[in-house]
C-alpha cells in the first residue's frame, strides 16, 4: 500500500514570502498583532506598576486600581454600626416602643434566679473587674518601662481614664431613661444601660488589648481573647438569668463598649506612634 503523498507547503518548502497563518493559531502569539509578544503579557501593554510606585492613600497604604475603601472608612463603619444600634435601643426604651414587648417576653423566658446566675453576674462588680484591670496595667507598665518603651506610662493612664468614663456615661443615661427593673427585683428605676456589663466589658477588654501584644505565643493570645469573650458573655447571661437586668439593658452596654474600646485603642496607638521630632 502506497503512502499518502504529503501536501505542498510542508517541511522543506522553500516558497518565497511570509508564512501563512494556520487556522486556529492564537493571534496573540504572532508578531505585530494586537496583544502580541509573550503569551503571558501583551507587548503593547505597559508593564505592571510596581507596588512601591503606586500612589498612596491618605494614611500611607499603597493604592490600588480601582480604588477600594481605605482604613478610615472601615473604622467609621465599625463604629457606626454599634452607635446606630445603641441609638435605636435607647429610643425604644425612652419611647416605650414595641421592641420592649419583645424584650419582656425574652426576659420572662430566661429569668431563673439561682446561684449560677448570681455568681456570673458578680464578675461584673467593680470590686472584681477593676482589680483585674489594675493588675494588667501594672504588668504592662513594668514591662514597657523595663524594655525602655517610649511613653511607657500611656497605657495605664489612658486605660484608667477609659474606666472612669464608664460611670460618667452610664449614670446619666440611667437617670435620663429611668427604666424600671424586672419583676424579680425591688421596684426601682435606672436599669438602662447595664453598668455591670459595661464595667466587665471595659475592664476585661482593656486588659485583654494591653496583654495581647506582650504574650509570647499565638496560642496564649487566642486563649486570652476567648477568656475575655467568655467573661463578658458569662456576666451578661448571669445578669439576665438572675433578673437583675432586661436583655436590652445588656445589649445596649455591648454597643456602648463596642464604641468606647476601639476608639480608646486607636487614640492610644496614635499617641504612642507620634514621636516628638528632635531638632538638629
Amino acid at each position: 500500500m502506497r503512502d499518502t503523498p504529503r501536501p505542498q507547503g510542508t517541511v522543506g518548502d522553500s516558497r518565497p514570502g511570509p508564512p501563512q497563518l494556520r487556522p486556529g493559531r492564537a493571534l496573540a502569539h504572532t508578531t505585530g498583532a494586537s496583544g502580541s509578544g509573550s503569551p503571558h503579557r501583551s507587548d503593547s501593554r505597559p508593564p505592571q506598576t510596581p507596588r512601591g510606585g503606586r500612589p498612596s492613600d491618605p494614611i500611607g497604604l499603597p493604592g490600588t486600581t480601582p480604588p477600594v475603601p481605605g482604613r478610615p472608612a472601615f473604622l467609621l463603619l465599625l463604629l457606626a454600626v454599634p452607635a446606630l444600634l445603641f441609638a435605636l435601643i435607647t429610643w425604644q426604651v425612652v419611647e416605650d416602643g414595641p421592641l420592649l414587648r419583645v424584650d419582656e417576653r425574652v426576659s420572662a423566658a430566661l429569668v431563673h434566679p439561682d446561684r449560677i446566675g448570681g455568681g456570673l453576674s458578680d464578675l461584673g462588680n467593680i470590686e472584681v473587674a477593676v482589680p483585674v484591670l489594675v493588675l494588667a496595667l501594672a504588668y504592662v507598665t513594668w514591662r514597657h518601662r523595663r524594655t525602655g518603651t517610649d511613653r511607657w506610662w500611656l497605657p495605664a493612664c489612658s486605660a484608667a481614664l477609659l474606666m472612669a468614663l464608664v460611670p460618667a456615661i452610664v449614670v446619666p443615661l440611667k437617670i435620663w431613661t429611668d427604666r424600671p427593673g424586672t419583676p424579680v427585683v425591688p421596684p426601682s428605676t435606672g436599669y438602662f444601660p447595664s453598668g455591670h456589663t459595661a464595667t466587665a466589658a471595659i475592664a476585661y477588654g482593656a486588659a485583654t488589648l494591653l496583654l495581647h501584644p506582650v504574650l509570647p505565643t499565638p496560642r496564649l493570645r487566642r486563649a486570652l481573647v476567648l477568656l475575655y469573650a467568655l467573661l463578658v458573655l458569662g456576666v451578661s447571661y448571669g445578669l439576665i438569668r438572675r433578673g437583675y437586668h432586661w436583655p436590652l439593658d445588656v445589649a445596649a452596654s455591648w454597643c456602648l463598649c463596642a464604641i468606647l474600646l476601639p476608639t480608646w485603642w486607636l487614640i492610644m496607638n496614635r499617641l504612642a506612634d507620634s514621636r516628638p521630632t528632635n531638632s538638629p
